[in-house]
């Protein structure tokens, strides 16, 4: 198992572009901060809007549709994402927020309150033989109910951590920049969707640029202001061991409810994948728009981070043992 590891690190070029966005920014952080020579803030805002305007060329209406009639099933995977994983945050900083610098359980917060991904959580699901179309159903409306719910639970469970959000503002800008061009893209898509649709993997390839340019502007105003330096090596464990603890107990959780509610294989595997994960493509962007003005920006989404790397890989591994299931016979 650690050499597939190994190999699939070896394979995501998005993982290594991660790297190399950190250490740039660690090596030129005045370049790529708030007010430096890259105008950080008005790149963001061009890249978000580009982002998400493919996003909503992506957005398959049809299967949408089709995907609607498993109504229990997206109730299951959207009570996960945006209610259970906001109460396990705040449990664990019941238990042990006092212990925790109060932007790395920022940064656990937003990873709670983000939606979840659409492209991994289908792409597993059609791998481990799921059922594709509430997947698609699922991390869909996942990403257009964050525009609204995640700056909401972030208003909600923010002040347990001493920080504070203006909605109204939230909201504005997250309807500016996250649904106009989502909402655009949706508009477009009978004109431009076959364009879209054959350049798919160059667009995939920009939308990836564009996160890693946000990734390394977000750390680039951290490490200008001291923010890694005053925890020092510690926030990064405790942000890794946040996120994987997290996962394994956001897993197991999805797994026994969709076995204790009697759904069928297809059904649980759509559950896991969808009701477990995190966007780290919408997660940095939304970021950027909620927390702009906080120096500790890296920091807020490095459990993110973590959790996009960890869920990819143990995921895979997922999607590997599902499919190895006996096909059922014909007919059934």
């Amino acid at each position: 198992m650690p050499l597939r590891l190994v190999k699939r690190l070896a394979r995501d070029w998005f993982l290594l572009g991660m790297l190399c966005a950190v250490v740039l920014a660690v090596l030129f952080p005045e370049f790529g901060a708030s007010g430096g020579p890259m105008h950080a803030d008005v790149v963001a805002d061009v890249g978000i809007f580009a982002v998400f305007l493919l996003h909503g060329l992506g957005l398959p209406a049809a299967q949408l549709r089709a995907g609607v009639v498993t109504w229990r099933v997206h109730v299951v995977v959207q009570t996960f994402t945006f209610v259970v994983f906001p109460l396990l945050w705040w449990l664990g900083d019941a238990a042990v927020g006092r212990w925790l610098p109060s932007d790395v359980s920022l940064g656990l917060l937003y990873l709670c309150a983000v939606p979840s991904t659409i492209s991994s959580s289908v792409a597993m699901t059609g791998a481990a033989r799921g059922n594709v179309p509430a997947a698609i159903f699922n991390a869909s409306l996942s990403s257009l109910l964050g525009i609204v719910l995640t700056p909401l639970i972030i208003g909600l469970f923010a002040s347990a951590t001493g920080q504070s959000l203006s909605m109204g503002e939230a909201v504005l800008k997250l309807a500016t920049l996250l649904l106009l061009p989502l909402a655009l893209g949706q508009l477009l898509r009978p004109l431009v969707g076959a364009w879209f649709a054959r350049y798919r993997p160059y667009t995939n390839a920009f939308d990836r640029a564009m996160i890693l340019l946000l990734v390394y502007a977000s750390f680039c105003d951290s490490i200008a202001s001291g923010a890694f330096s005053k925890y020092g090596a510690q926030v990064l464990g405790l942000a890794f061991l946040g996120a994987v603890l997290l996962l394994a107990i956001v897993l197991a959780l999805t797994t026994r409810v969709a076995r204790g509610l009697g759904f069928s294989k297809e059904d649980e595997i759509a559950v896991v994948f969808c009701g477990s994960k995190k966007t780290l493509a919408s997660g940095v962007p939304m970021a950027r728009l909620l927390f702009g003005a906080n120096p500790a920006l890296g920091l807020i989404v490095l459990p993110l981070m973590f959790y996009h790397q960890a869920q990819l890989l143990v995921c895979s591994l997922l999607a590997e043992r599902y499919a190895r299931r006996p096909a059922p016979p014909p007919g059934a």
